[in-house]
């Protein structure tokens, strides 16, 4: 019995050792997984830097139609051409990310970009051009732009899934800052010149892309949870085999996303010691997590669990493995000691998270109510902002010419630059704020994020009663801050409440689909307003189109998109009263089977 003893003591010394070096190295590696997150959450922002340039079309629009002798409708053409390329490939896109991983479709964009923006160069140098071609060569480069920067969105919510709103904010608000960016460059070093503004366009967006690329990378979410040291004391001492090492267990099973490496599972057969060893110098290979294929009983009808698709091998972070997350509370950008964390941390883990046990997508998500109140929400919305977006050039040149006639064709230039700038500014710090603020609004106040959406709404509202009745264009400034505001609220919450309500997994095509909806709407309104803007133009003896009757050169557009604004606040009501009564059967259903 003496020799037996003897003969434990150390093997549980051992045993206990390797433990505790476990755990240490686990606390280093999610460090290290910090860092390597925030990183990619760089790249992520100045990827969607260069994806939101459709925004500065106003700033270079005017005189691009001057110098090509276009009219306002075949202006908007061009303008509208971008936006579909941004928004009608939104689905396959999407698939394409959700199956193959965010990398490729970074390099994709980057290459439509150039194809995209080069050819408006040499057409306005050569003062001529196809409107066709032109058309075409805009739908690339909002294709390029709508690739690049749903990669970037995707890595931002995989790689910070209990903050999502906050982490998918930071490329949501670059995307929007995007055009003041651009706008700020080319004020600054080609003032009153588009061909080498529009230069500046063609290179940074594809070389900004391109260099993105390499640092843009979905991180593994893995959750431990140590097994009780008297649990494992009494492991070993039943056990005959004194190597059989301490034992870690998966909370809950978890599905891997493409693109990201699997992560090591450390089980009754595999030693700690080890496996933290393969994870350094690589020499082992990874045991993929297991999963479960069917749904939950708790869960509702038509909500399924999908089993993990295949790793295309694009990310490589084996040794930035075996971490503990960091709690719901932990900030985005600061690391908590590695102190802070116990085993047991993860008991409150991702995992639980409702978004990644719902999956809704494809055709299910097409019989899916409440995605048809946030498409037509989304639809009503984006179509209004992009009117104005599109046509806040025109709106200036139209005010300015009848406010002051002998104003000059350089500070009308300067005039739209500003307001292309305003609108940018706005849109980031209001898609900024939704997102963060939906965030707050769902941790703090249990409230619905499509509040969020209702803010939107009435800023939208506020901001066509101000174009309606804004004559002076010395105010004009009120209609394109608004405008930025409630487009960035709207566009900065609508991703985490696709992710919130269909599940994560397919985010990317699932926000494919919504995005569709502004296909349609900024269709119908910009080129009503283009209809309505040339219907009081007149052709100067050059060819060139102008207006000088100044509000009433667009004022019937904006009636137009006062209705929409009523509907879409109708709309977003009527989805948050759905969410509340469903909360309330829940809770009744709740108290009955207690």
């Amino acid at each position: 019995m003496i020799a037996y003893l003897s003969y434990l003591a150390p093997t549980c010394r051992s045993s206990r050792t390797a433990l505790l070096t476990t755990q240490h190295n686990m606390h280093s590696s999610q460090a290290q997984l910090h860092r390597a997150r925030i990183v990619a959450s760089v790249a992520s922002v100045v990827i969607s830097l260069a994806c939101g340039t459709n925004y500065v079309y106003s700033a270079w629009a005017p005189q691009f139609a001057e110098r090509l002798k276009l009219s306002a409708t075949e202006s908007n053409l061009i303008g509208l051409s971008a936006n579909l390329g941004m928004y009608t490939m939104g689905v396959p896109i999407g698939l394409f990310v959700d199956h193959r991983g965010p990398r490729p479709a970074v390099l994709a964009g980057s290459v439509l970009l150039a194809i995209g923006y080069y050819p408006f160069h040499f057409a306005y140098d050569s003062a001529g051009g196809s409107v066709l071609l032109l058309c075409i060569f805009s739908y690339l480069s909002g294709l390029g732009g709508c690739m690049a920067f749903a990669a970037a969105v995707k890595t931002s919510a995989l790689n910070w899934p209990r903050h999502r709103g906050t982490a998918t904010a930071f490329p949501l608000a670059a995307f929007g800052l995007s055009a003041f960016f651009f706008s700020l460059l080319g004020s600054l070093f080609f003032p009153g010149n588009p061909s080498d503004f529009l230069l500046l366009l063609a290179t940074g967006t594809s070389v900004m892309t391109f260099v993105g690329f390499f640092f843009l990378k979905v991180y593994p979410q893995t959750s431990y949870q140590a097994v009780p040291e008297s649990e494992s004391r009494a492991e070993h001492r039943l056990s005959e085999d004194p190597s059989k090492p301490a034992r870690f267990e998966h909370d809950h099973p978890i599905t891997e996303e493409p693109g990201t490496s699997t992560p090591f599972t450390m089980n009754a057969h595999t030693s700690p010691s080890s496996s933290m060893s393969s994870s350094s110098t690589a020499a082992a290979a990874p045991v993929p997590t297991s999963v479960a294929a069917g749904p939950s009983a708790d869960e509702a009808p038509g909500q399924t669990l999908v089993p993990p698709e295949p790793d295309d091998g694009i990310v490589g972070a084996a040794d930035l493995l075996g971490q503990v997350d960091v709690d719901e509370n932990t900030s985005l950008l600061s690391s908590n000691s590695p102190d802070a964390h116990e085993p047991d941390v993860t008991r409150n883990s991702i995992d639980l998270d409702r978004s990644h046990h719902i999956d809704i997508r494809g055709f299910q998500l097409l019989r899916t109510p409440t995605f048809w109140q946030l498409f037509f929400i989304m639809a009503a919305l984006a179509g209004v902002g992009l009117m104005t977006i599109n046509n806040i050039g025109n709106d200036a040149k139209a005010l300015w010419k009848k406010f002051d006639p002998t104003v000059e064709p350089e500070f009308l230039v300067k005039s739209q630059q500003m307001h292309v700038s305003i609108l940018s500014v706005c849109s980031f710090l209001g898609r900024l704020s939704s997102g963060v603020g939906s965030d707050f609004l769902v941790k703090n106040l249990r409230a619905s994020r499509v509040w969020c959406l209702v803010a939107a709404c009435i800023i939208f509202l506020v901001a066509q009663i101000a174009a309606l009745n804004t004559s002076n264009p010395n105010w004009l400034f009120i209609v394109s801050s608004l405008t930025g505001l409630g487009y960035g609220f709207l566009f900065g919450v609508s991703p985490s409440i696709v992710a919130e309500m269909f599940g994560i997994r397919g985010m990317s095509q699932n926000w494919g689909f919504l995005s569709f909806s502004p296909v349609l709407s900024s269709n119908i309104f910009n080129l009503f307003y283009g209809t309505v803007y040339d219907s009081h133009s007149v052709v100067e003896p050059s060819g060139e189109r102008s207006c000088d009757d100044g509000l009433a050169c667009y004022r019937s557009a904006y009636w137009t998109t006062l209705l929409a604004c009523i509907l879409g606040l109708a709309t977003a009501m009527w989805v948050i009263r759905q969410q509340n009564a469903e909360h309330h059967r829940e809770i009744k259903k709740s108290d009955e089977e207690d």
